[in-house]
């Protein structure tokens, strides 16, 4: 099933009319005013391209660039959308400029603009595996679809876009808002002035993506979609270039392959005239293209009569953009216009950046001064890890109101550029941002709420030697929810304490303490000064103002300061894993070996994880094991990680692979791992497991072992009742890498991992791939009446 058929739910106006969700969620219902939902309409639908402003808060949208279409978009799309735009992208805003022109001039029109396109090309960004990140051979036609419907769900996607409502997910309990509401019925609902907050939120409509794009170029656009699209309305939720072919595979699932099409070459006839089109119907305004400048003819706004003649705004005309308006849009940007026409100065600061978040639709995840956050029938999309229950403010984005008293800009800064990630404890993401937003967006919000920074002497006038208080009361609450630089007590997950006094400005940390509750409605944030009397009197006195700049001043030198004796004790249990006369397995998460981690560690300071849903030994370290503390205590940790910095990652992707012919090229993704099925381990009298595992008709044996020499023996005992059949021989590839070198029975990869056959074996084959000749592959074919044997030394 494409997502397209559940992409492009109903928004409640005329299906030809462009959404903007927003206008949809906000000015079509009434929540804001009419004028600022035109003024929404007037820089989403990139009017302002066309119609100069003085407004600073109209910036126009603009369309995506366009340079690299022809290897981005598909040209039977192309031709599609521009014949019939709100047809084959419903809810687009995009106009239709060809729709004055007679039917036979309108496919002339189309076809020289496909042309004209077609010739734009750009290379996709090189992507380049390591060590450390590998990345199987042309990942973007290897997602895997069922992770990438996960993404989908988890990771923010449906706070803009509709949910499957095939997807068997979404297990959060209900926020207490929603649990209220289904309690209520319409009536009481609209008597408790509930309405907005039970209303379903307008889904932002999403074409046949496995129509306009290849999975590779999918995929590339996933991974920064702000190269593409410079108005930032689809953000950037930092996937990674695997994650992202997961969610182009999710995207285009069914779809049939695509490849590069040819284009015409640049000085044809026919691409000549495109070249003209696009420049004299204005197309080079909105959308940037290599070469080509805009060309601004219309009236500016300020000039505009809304008396007149309604132009754009009404039926279509010769030379006009055409949107297809419907009468409560056409009334918002007539509104705005009026406005903006009798207006003498900008608008407010509050106002400015109400149209900006507008804007960029940050009301889809997050509440302000009681508008937007997520609607009603996406919250249980938002989930923590591992599920554990920290309320709503634990799952869901956190509200801005306030934001600008409270964050400081350097850090405000961070995280909109997308280093400023706090919370490893919910699966959504916060977006990255480009420079230009990321610098503009934290002065916007600290002047909307009129608060200036206060120096911290004048909040905590006195910090000198309070050090000590502060450990002391943080000891006695504090650690019970919040780690301190990255270390807690059992059960601890919130926010990590350590950044604090680089977060957030004095003047806020001081009023929040006195009064949780005031600044943030629904907290669990306990209050620990009641009725302004402490509950610890016995330190500086119970002095409420005392105690919280004690608290600060620890904070702010928390790096050269000792733990809370709490977190000091818990460390002192020693929950890392050391195996001394046995091994130790383990099985945990751990982020090259996913949630299905096995970890075993030797006495003889040699380790591995093996991916027991993937069937892979993914990396081998030597020194210190593993800590079990998050494993065992802490229900959102983030994954495990081995105790070394040196640490080796072993070859990528399935390990076995039936193939007609030696030369085939290796099946990755889906194609190969569905076929894998774990079957346990057992341990021997010296407790080394052997892991046991199914691919298809075969059952292999896996014993891992450190050998002399520090690396790791791999004995693989493989039976099938035929080791023959219809899909191919049996092959195990015993090394993947670059510029591997072949010398006797041994394979390596230049500084990296050298693989040895104990028994050499004739028939093994050094593939090349013909697309990318340094990319090698050695591969050895599996006897069923002999054990395979290979080691690993690094």
């Amino acid at each position: 099933m494409l997502l397209a058929s559940f992409g492009s739910i109903a928004w409640g106006q005329d299906r030809e009319a462009p959404f903007v969700a927003g206008f949809e969620r906000f000015a079509r219902h009434g929540v804001v005013e009419s004028n600022m939902g035109g003024q929404l309409l007037l820089s989403e639908l990139s009017c302002t391209a066309c119609h100069t402003t003085d407004s600073l808060a109209l910036i126009p949208k603009r369309g995506p660039h366009l340079t690299g279409t022809g290897n981005r978009i598909q040209a039977d799309w192309i031709r599609a959308f521009l014949n019939s735009p709100h047809q084959v992208k419903p809810g687009t805003t995009m106009p239709d400029v060809l729709a004055p022109l007679p039917e036979d001039e309108r496919e002339e029109a189309v076809e020289a603009l496909v042309a004209f396109l077609s010739t734009q090309h750009r290379p996709f960004p090189e992507a380049r595996a390591s060590g450390a990140n590998p990345l199987p051979h042309e990942f973007w036609n290897n997602g895997n679809a069922a992770r990438g419907e996960k993404l989908f769900h988890l990771v923010g996607c449906v706070a803009c876009h509709a949910p499957d409502p095939n997807y068997q997910g979404g297990h959060s309990q209900p926020s207490a808002m929603s649990a209220l509401l289904s309690t209520l019925d319409p009536e009481d609902i609209e008597e408790m002035g509930l309405t907005e907050s039970a209303r379903p939120v307008p889904s932002v409509p999403l074409p046949d993506l496995s129509a306009k794009y290849t999975t590779k170029a999918l995929t590339f656009f996933l991974t920064s979609p702000e190269t593409v699209r410079p108005g930032v309305r689809m953000p950037n939720l930092k996937l990674d270039l695997v994650e992202a072919a997961d969610l182009a595979a999710y995207l285009t699932q069914d779809a049939a392959p695509k490849s590069d099409q040819d284009a015409l070459p640049e000085n044809s006839p026919l691409v000549e005239n495109g070249k003209r089109l696009f420049t004299s119907l204005s197309c080079v305004n909105c959308h940037n293209v290599e070469g080509l400048t805009p060309t601004t003819q219309a009236k500016s706004l300020a000039d505009l009569n809304v008396n007149d003649e309604i132009g754009c705004l009404g039926d279509p005309a010769l030379g006009l953009p055409h949107y297809g308006l419907d009468e409560v849009q056409v009334d918002s940007i007539t509104s705005a216009l009026t406005q903006l026409g009798s207006q003498e100065r900008e608008p407010s600061k509050d106002v400015s950046l109400k149209l900006s978040l507008l804007q960029q639709n940050c009301y889809a995840c997050h509440q302000r001064d009681e508008l937007g956050g997520i609607g009603p029938d996406r919250e249980k999309f938002f989930e923590t890890v591992s599920h554990v229950d920290l309320g709503d403010e634990g799952r869901l984005p956190p509200p801005l109101t306030h934001v600008g008293r409270k964050l400081k800009s350097s850090w405000f800064t961070k995280v909109l550029a997308g280093s400023g990630d706090i919370r490893p404890h919910m699966l959504v993401r916060m977006p990255k941002f480009p420079k230009h937003l990321a610098e503009r967006l934290p002065d916007a919000f600290a002047e909307a709420d009129q608060s200036a920074p206060v120096p911290e002497a004048d909040v905590f006038p006195k910090l000198t030697k309070l050090e000590d208080p502060g450990r002391r009361l943080l000891n006695n609450g504090c650690v019970q929810c919040h780690p301190v630089r990255g270390e807690s007590v059992p059960g601890a997950v919130g926010v990590d304490l350590a950044s604090v006094t680089q977060r957030v400005r004095p003047e806020w940390f001081l009023e929040f303490l006195r009064n949780p509750a005031e600044l943030k409605d629904r907290t669990r944030m306990p209050s620990f000064f009641p009725g302004g009397k402490s509950a610890i009197p016995e330190i500086l006195d119970g002095d409420m103002d005392h105690q919280i700049a004690a608290m600060w001043s620890y904070l702010k030198d928390v790096k050269s300061q000792k733990l809370p004796e709490k977190i000091e004790e818990a460390r002192a249990q020693e929950f890392e894993l050391i195996p001394k006369e046995r091994p130790i397995l383990i099985r945990t998460f751990m982020e090259s070996a996913g949630p299905h981690a096995i970890a075993v560690g030797f006495p003889q300071r040699v380790h591995y994880a093996f991916d027991a849903e993937q069937m892979q030994l993914t990396q081998a370290w030597r020194g210190r094991f593993l800590d079990a503390y998050g494993t065992w205590f802490v229900r959102s940790a983030p994954p495990a990680s081995p105790l070394e910095s040196e640490v080796v990652s072993l070859p990528a992707d399935s390990a076995f692979a039936q193939l007609p012919r030696a030369n085939d090229r290796w099946p990755a993704g889906t194609e190969n791992t569905t076929h894998y099925r774990f079957l346990g381990y057992g341990l021997d009298p010296q407790g080394v497991p052997t892991l046991r595992y199914r691919y298809r008709g075969f059952e292999i044996e896996d014993r891992i072992e450190p050998t002399d020499e520090g690396g790791l023996k791999r004995s693989l005992s493989i039976t099938s009742p035929d080791e023959e059949s219809s899909e191919g021989k049996l092959w195990f590839r015993a090394h993947r890498g670059t510029n591997l070198k072949l010398q006797d029975n041994s394979c390596t990869e230049p500084d990296g991992v050298t693989v040895t056959l104990e028994v050499p074996n004739d028939d093994a084959v050094l593939w090349q791939d013909p697309d990318n000749p340094q990319t090698m592959e050695w591969r050895v074919p599996v006897r069923t009446d002999r054990k395979l044997e290979v080691t690993y030394q690094w």
